[in-house]
């Protein structure tokens, strides 16, 4: 029996799967009658009864094809869950539930409220960043440096997302850590502890063996980019060939820019 899903006819799909049962037809068949009346529930946006006749279909039969519609559907409807879950007014509520935790200390009570903040809304950046500092105090660095990465993706103008991921990478990481910081301070030059950061992350890259400084330096974009800059190559290689050349290039101040960055991380070396 062929169920029609173009105009609804669920009673005729359930008629059929009942009088398959009664001639014991092959499940296959039943499989696909009842994923029909699912799909036909489907086309009516019920999605609670067309995930209810999908169940059915792949208890009698996993078919491949019905267990796509079946995955396509449940994505459907966890997703209209979650935009029917997102509530501004509440996020910000549970927002200052985890601020009062964090004052308070309690880092790892805090971490549930900001997660529900960020369940409330996702497209604000700040429970990223206010769980980031609670998974930094518990040294779950990995986790901090994820939400980090999440608060600069939504908004790379809220500075607390770059200070919160340098001060995450300046212990073992001071030269990217250092690259961070320039970001930070291109939103807000004044900002202190961005400065502060950065003149730390300098001196300790500074204070690195020439050849880890060399190594660290080529995974800075800022210096793949001046590495990879034509004219760059050529000046360098004119500086190798006739030291007296250099004076010649550095009178122009991008070149002597581009230059002094590459004397401070190691990359080039002046004898």
């Amino acid at each position: 029996a062929v169920v029609s899903t173009q105009s609804g006819h669920y009673g005729r799909g359930s008629k059929a799967v009942e009088v398959g049962r009664e001639y014991r037809a092959d499940y296959k068949h039943i499989s696909k009658a009842l994923a029909r009346v699912g799909k036909a529930y489907a086309k009516k946006d019920d999605l609670e009864q067309a995930q209810i006749y999908y169940d059915k279909a792949i208890t009698e039969h996993r078919d491949p094809t019905i267990l796509k519609e079946r995955s396509e559907l449940m994505k459907e409807i966890k997703e209209r869950e979650r935009l029917a879950y997102i509530d501004p007014a509440k996020s910000k509520e549970e927002k200052t539930k985890g601020n009062e935790q964090f004052k308070a200390g309690k880092y790892a009570d805090a971490i549930p409220f900001y997660t529900e903040a960020i369940k409330r809304n996702p497209k604000d950046c700040v429970p990223y960043s206010n769980r980031a500092a609670c998974y930094t105090k518990l040294m779950e660095f990995g986790l901090a440096m994820q939400d980090c990465d999440k608060c600069i993706e939504l908004d790379d103008k809220f500075i607390k997302g770059y200070l919160r991921k340098a001060a995450l990478l300046k212990i073992d990481n001071p030269q990217e850590a250092q690259t961070v910081y320039k970001k930070a301070l291109e939103l807000d030059g004044n900002n202190l502890e961005a400065k502060q950061g950065y003149q730390h992350c300098m001196s300790a890259v500074r204070s690195l063996p020439p050849e880890e400084r060399a190594k660290a330096a080529m995974n800075d974009p800022e210096i793949q980019n001046i590495l990879q800059d034509p004219a760059m190559q050529m000046i360098l290689e004119q500086m190798q060939k006739d030291p007296a050349a250099a004076q010649e290039h550095l009178k122009n101040p991008a070149v002597a820019e581009k230059f002094s960055k590459l004397v401070q991380s190691g990359i080039v070396s002046i004898r």
